[in-house]
Parts: structure tokens; C-alpha cells; sequence
């Protein structure tokens, strides 16, 4: 009788292998999910819920228990007060009640609708709480000892509320409202001319600044480090050095344009239609080209020179020796840096807010986030304008990986 042997890779040793593969994985694994996935699931959650800033506060009746007049020792006469408040401006609360111990060294007098006393237990019972609505209950006490604690029994509350973060209600009021009318669209369009413009600058820049590198000669890293500076320097920094320097009233550049005859009149490049566009997707160029420059810089050092050393002998030219030589050997580093160049780009907020805050056209779709969900306070807003640069960043990942070339792992 002929045994048969299990396929490769699926014995008892593999499989054990593989469990304990994944099982030194699964911390791992848990850690992403929590990071990543459960943050990008809440904002999925949450675009397709109308909630603003107020929202955010769960609907709870709080109770704020003291005793007012003055009243400390034995004898004296004051006032028990409870303040009750919805903690939500908007969400109502259904059935609210709460339940205090009345402490001793306290003698009550009339007790006021709609609480009822008990013994010691006092019971107060208010029905439904509109959202920000307040309600204040003060009952007059008289102490039969010094400095009676009030607060050594804390109030209970009761009370039920539908609260728009966990319910099940859904709509699509957020994206109606950020698709409603030509507003999205320009902010769209801004978006995709900084990041279109601002990635091909970059690595085009950085293509330029790495076949000038390419070759040893005094000096050369110096300059590589004087070429690595405006992507190293805070952000916060040198965007502070341009706004100074492009300003229109105190700023050098303006400056010495109009002393040079260049221009009549101090230029706003952050202050303008369609300049302040222009002007931040050439900071984006300025800042961000070191990187493409580093890598391009590798892999042009990685190639092997006696293919130009044949092609000096063919009589070929630099550009000839450029565009079939090197280009086809730097498709791959180009393709990964575009790739990562778009999305950083796409997602990229500080640069334009620090210098233009969203102003004279250059609100972005992250600027945008910001000032649905922050500066307006419409969370749902903001929430919904993120998952559409989620969606378009899938879409232009799709498109990536099937109609540009996959050279070299891609």
C-alpha cells in the first residue's frame, strides 16, 4: 500500500510553524488595528452622522448639590440647593429623576414640587430635560449641628437619552452639504494643482539636483548638505522665513524686485489670486525635493558606468546617454517616489496653513477638514471631507499600480 505524502508547506511542522508565525504576529497585528483601523472606522462612523462640536458631550442630567446662606454652626438657617442641567445644548432627556440622602445635622423645611422627601430620602422627579435646559431645587434647612456635610452623599441621577454618536441612525446630509454647489469643487481643484504640481516639481528637482551630484568633486558634500537643509529645517521655521521675506510691505524679496526695476509695486504672494497658489506649490517644490533627490542620487550611483563608457565610444550624446541609459534605470525610484510624493502631498496641511491659512485660493481638502470640523464646528462635515480624500487616494492608488509601470517590485 502507497502512502502519500502531505503537499510542500502543509505537514505538521509547517502548520505549526505558521500558528506560531501569526501568533508572534497577533501583537503586532492588534497594535495596527487599534492605531490605524478602529481611528479610520470612527471617522467613517462618524461622516455619516450630522454631529457637531456639541455633540461630542454625552446627554447625562448633572446634578450640583450645596448649601447656600451663610448657614455653619447649629442653629443657623439656610438653604439646601440642587442645580440640575442637560449636559447636551440639543439632545433631550426622557424620564430624569435623581435621589439624594439627606445628611444629618439638617432639618428640612418645605420640600418644593417635584421633589417628595421620605425619611431622609429625597426623591425629585422632572419628566423629560429639553437639551440645555436647567432646573434648580432649593429646599430651607435649618442645622442642628456645626458644619453638617452636605456632600457626603452624592446625588443619583436617572434618565435616558438617544445620543447621535452611537445610535443607529445614518444619512447623507454631510456629503450633500460639502458636494452642494461649486465650493467642493474648487477646493478640489486646488488640491490637485498643489499636488500634481508640487510632486512632478519635486521630483523633477530633485532628478536635476541628483545628475548634478553624480559626479566627485570638491566640495560636493557641502553642497549635498546645503541641499538636504530646507527638507530637514521645522516646517514652522521655514515657512516663517518665506512669509517674512515674500511680505509685501518689509520683505526682501519685494524689496529688491523694486530696487532692481523689476516690478513698480510690492508684490502679495501670499495675499492674491492665483499668486498665493503658485507661490505655496513652489515651497512644496523647494521643501520636499531633497528627498526625491536622495534617492534618485542612490540609485544613479548604483548604476553600472560601462554602458555610458560604450555609449562614449558610439558617439552618443548626454541627452542620448540620459534618456536611454539612465531614465530606464531610474523608472523604478521615480515610480515609488511619485506614489509617495502624491499621497504625502495630497495630505499635506501645515504648509499651507502656516502660510496662507486656507486664503487667496489655497484652501486644500485637508484645510478644508479643518474648518468644517474645527473652525465651524461641524464635525460630521469635516469627518466627510476626510473620507473623500480616503476614497480618492484609493482611487488614484488603483490607477497606479494598473496603468504605471511596476518596474523593480512595484
Amino acid at each position: 500500500m502507497t502512502s502519500v505524502s502531505p503537499p510542500k508547506g502543509q505537514g505538521p511542522l509547517a502548520r505549526r510553524e505558521a500558528r506560531l508565525a501569526w501568533g508572534l504576529l497577533l501583537p503586532t497585528l492588534t497594535a495596527v488595528t487599534l492605531v490605524v483601523a478602529l481611528p479610520l472606522l470612527a471617522v467613517f462612523w462618524i461622516s455619516f452622522k450630522p454631529v457637531e462640536l456639541a455633540d461630542l458631550r454625552a446627554p447625562v442630567p448633572i446634578v450640583k448639590e450645596s448649601l447656600r446662606g451663610g448657614a455653619d454652626v447649629a442653629g443657623d438657617v439656610g438653604t439646601l440647593e440642587y442645580k440640575l442641567r442637560n449636559s447636551s445644548p440639543k439632545a433631550l432627556i426622557e424620564g430624569v429623576t435623581f435621589a439624594d440622602t439627606i445628611p444629618d445635622g439638617l432639618t428640612l423645611g418645605e420640600v418644593p414640587a417635584p421633589c417628595v422627601l421620605d425619611g431622609r430620602a429625597l426623591h425629585c422627579d422632572f419628566g423629560d430635560l429639553q437639551g440645555g435646559q436647567r432646573e434648580v431645587v432649593k429646599i430651607p434647612v435649618t442645622l442642628t449641628m456645626d458644619a453638617p456635610d452636605v456632600k457626603s452623599s452624592k446625588p443619583i441621577t436617572t434618565g435616558t437619552a438617544d445620543n447621535i454618536l452611537t445610535n443607529m441612525t445614518f444619512s447623507l446630509e454631510n456629503f450633500a452639504r460639502i458636494f452642494d454647489g461649486n465650493e467642493f469643487w474648487q477646493v478640489m481643484y486646488v488640491t490637485l494643482f498643489y499636488t500634481i504640481f508640487g510632486t512632478i516639481g519635486a521630483l523633477v528637482m530633485g532628478l536635476f539636483a541628483a545628475m548634478l551630484l553624480n559626479k566627485s568633486f570638491r566640495g560636493q558634500g557641502i553642497l549635498r548638505g546645503l541641499y538636504l537643509f530646507p527638507y530637514v529645517s521645522p516646517v514652522i521655521a521655514v515657512a516663517f522665513t518665506w512669509v517674512t521675506l515674500m511680505d509685501p510691505f518689509s520683505g526682501s524679496a519685494n524689496a529688491l524686485l523694486v530696487q532692481m526695476g523689476v516690478v513698480d509695486t510690492p508684490i502679495n504672494f501670499f495675499g492674491q489670486r492665483p499668486l498665493a497658489l503658485i507661490t505655496v506649490t513652489v515651497f512644496e517644490i523647494w521643501r520636499y525635493f531633497p528627498l526625491s533627490f536622495l534617492f534618485i542620487l542612490a540609485r544613479m550611483q548604483s548604476i553600472d558606468t560601462d554602458m555610458y563608457e560604450a555609449a562614449d565610444m558610439d558617439g552618443a550624446s548626454p541627452f542620448q546617454k540620459f534618456w536611454y541609459l539612465s531614465m530606464p534605470m531610474l523608472l523604478g525610484i521615480l515610480s515609488v517616489l511619485f506614489l509617495l510624493r502624491f499621497i504625502w502631498t495630497f495630505n499635506k496641511f501645515d504648509d499651507i496653513f502656516l502660510m496662507t491659512g486656507g486664503n487667496a485660493g489655497t484652501r486644500t481638502l485637508t484645510v478644508n477638514v479643518y474648518e468644517q470640523a474645527f473652525a465651524i464646528g461641524n464635525i460630521g462635515a469635516g469627518a466627510a471631507v476626510a473620507v473623500v480624500i480616503f476614497a480618492s487616494l484609493i482611487l488614484f492608488s488603483v490607477f497606479f499600480f494598473k496603468f504605471i509601470s511596476r518596474e523593480e517590485g512595484l
